[in-house]
């Protein structure tokens, strides 16, 4: 089964800043490490939530916002693609990325199979 595990940065950023550049390293190594870890198919930091555009389609006309569709405290920072064989196996790879320690939120979701 794949799972999509959504990293939400909750206060991170707070937590980020006061760790010292050697932490900073070291948790940054920590994500890499997820990356590479088996089951992991891919994954990516997003940019700020101020960046983003939202689309909506009314009376077929294409509508476009600047920014994040609703504001919110825990905005989506990134993601990863695991595929692992239940979840407990995506549970374990969620609780060891930094973010779920540092003030975010870690959200995993099965995708569908097709």
């Amino acid at each position: 089964m794949q799972y999509l595990v959504q990293i939400f940065t909750g206060d991170t950023m707070a937590a980020w800043e006061r760790l010292s550049e050697p932490e900073q390293e070291a948790v940054s190594q920590e994500y890499f490490a997820i990356s590479s870890a088996p089951g992991v198919t891919g994954g990516a930091q997003l940019q700020p939530p101020d960046t983003a555009t939202t689309v909506r389609v009314q009376d077929g006309r294409t509508l476009t916002t600047d920014g994040p569709f609703t504001e919110t405290k825990e905005a989506l920072g990134g993601y990863y693609l695991f595929e692992a064989g239940d979840l407990d196996a995506a549970i374990e790879l969620a609780a060891r990325i930094p973010a779920a320690r540092l003030g975010g939120a870690i959200e995993v979701r099965p995708l569908v199979a097709h």
